[in-house]
């Protein structure tokens, strides 16, 4: 074989390899692409998606008494409706009487805000008074003075120069000058700037029952449907893979759902016996908020702390604080394992990693959705031999 052959060859093999790499590279740029520019679209889709998880067990139980898929569908979406048509008028009382107290809670914010700067500007002071000497503030107090008086003499001349000469604005035939000043505020013009954004998340939110729906009444129909795409042994990995997907995210989402549900009752009724302001507004707020992973405890306090600021109490703050952080420990050192942790399994470096990136890619419902997406595709990779090497590092 000649030198010109050889050199081919491994110039050949080179290029091979570089393209084996580029493409998957390629690939998974475009799916990011994907993702971040149609956000809105897969988060309306998984939200849609997640419900009719935690809504299917209803659906079976139903189908159990001889209620056809479709009826049984149709009766849960319905009592789900007005299940959250109750919660949103118990909501809207809570807040009405929220609203009406805002002027307190300003006022109360104002006091905790100009006694935080007082002390600030006290230490300040004591540190300024610690380091610098006597002699040097002196000096420094007396340079400021001369500086003021330059600047007020300064205005003074100013003013004097720019008056108007006396008597042209009572002239009788004086046309005086209307000015028109465009006012805007800086709310205003942020909503005026979202409106579009606004429209289309409710417009694509507005679909989310009629998916529901779906998904609920067509589930066997969807199901077998997709099976058809695959052929052999590759249908009996697909049909595993949707099994374990399913499995893990509904193992997920109802467990959550369970357990923020179990940590709002508790939260409103310990509010209530500590006399915290709207206990039945506040409670399920901090009792869901505190799932959200790894900032959920501060989160968690937010709600009560703040419905509790006219009470001027500390140790109210202080028993509230207490008790949010010991639920919030309880749920995820206890319940949180025996409920959810069964069954997704996926190491702290993962989930980290994972809330990352769908943050980065969709915000907050990135980070809510983090942990059932990367769980569904760990199902995915331990069903297919080729990609079980990423489901066992993904794992735990």
């Amino acid at each position: 074989m000649s030198v010109v052959s050889k050199h081919s060859l491994i110039s050949g093999s080179a290029v091979q390899e570089a393209r084996h790499i580029a493409l998957p590279i390629l690939a998974m740029g475009v799916i990011i692409a994907i993702l971040y520019f149609g956000r809105l679209f897969f988060i309306t889709s998984l939200i849609a998606l997640t419900i009719a998880f935690i809504l299917e067990p209803f659906v079976a139980l139903l189908m159990r008494l001889r209620l056809p898929r479709s009826l049984a569908s149709f009766v849960v979406c319905a009592f789900a409706l007005l299940l959250v048509y109750v919660m949103a008028l118990g909501a809207y009382s809570q807040l009405s009487g929220l609203f009406s107290e805002l002027p307190k809670y300003g006022e109360r914010i104002g006091d905790i805000v100009d006694g935080a700067q007082r002390k600030i500007a006290g230490m300040e002071e004591q540190t300024y008074k610690v380091l610098v000497p006597a002699r040097q503030r002196q000096e420094e107090e007396r340079q400021r003075a001369q500086e003021q008086a330059l600047a007020a003499a300064r205005k003074g001349k100013k003013g004097i120069a720019s008056a108007p000469p006396p008597g042209v604005s009572g002239l009788p035939g004086a046309i005086p000058e209307v000015r028109i000043h465009a006012e805007s505020t800086p709310i205003g013009d942020y909503i005026f700037s979202r409106l579009d954004s606004l429209y289309q998340v409710l417009l694509m939110f507005s679909f989310i029952p009629f998916l529901v729906y779906f998904m609920l009444s067509w589930r066997d129909h969807i199901n077998r449907s997709f099976l058809q795409f695959f052929r052999g042994e590759d249908r009996q990995v697909a049909a595993r893979s949707v099994q374990g997907i399913a499995d893990m995210v509904r193992a997920f989402v109802v467990g959550n759902f369970v357990l923020g549900l179990l940590l709002a009752v508790i939260s409103s009724m310990l509010f209530w016996a500590l006399h915290v302001p709207y206990p039945i507004l506040v409670g399920p707020l901090s009792g869901f908020m505190s799932l959200v992973p790894y900032i959920g405890l501060p989160l968690a306090m937010i709600p009560p702390l703040f419905a509790a600021l006219p009470l001027n109490a500390v140790p109210v703050y202080v028993l509230v604080i207490v008790t949010v952080a010991m639920l919030h420990l309880i749920a995820l050192n206890v319940l949180y394992p025996k409920i959810v942790g069964s069954r997704v399994h996926l190491n702290p470096l993962v989930v980290t990693f994972s809330l990352m990136l769908w943050g980065f890619l969709w915000d907050a419902p990135g980070l809510l959705l983090a942990i059932p997406l990367t769980a569904g595709i760990k199902a995915v990779c331990d069903n297919v031999k080729g990609l079980r090497a990423f489901g066992k590092f993904l794992g735990d």
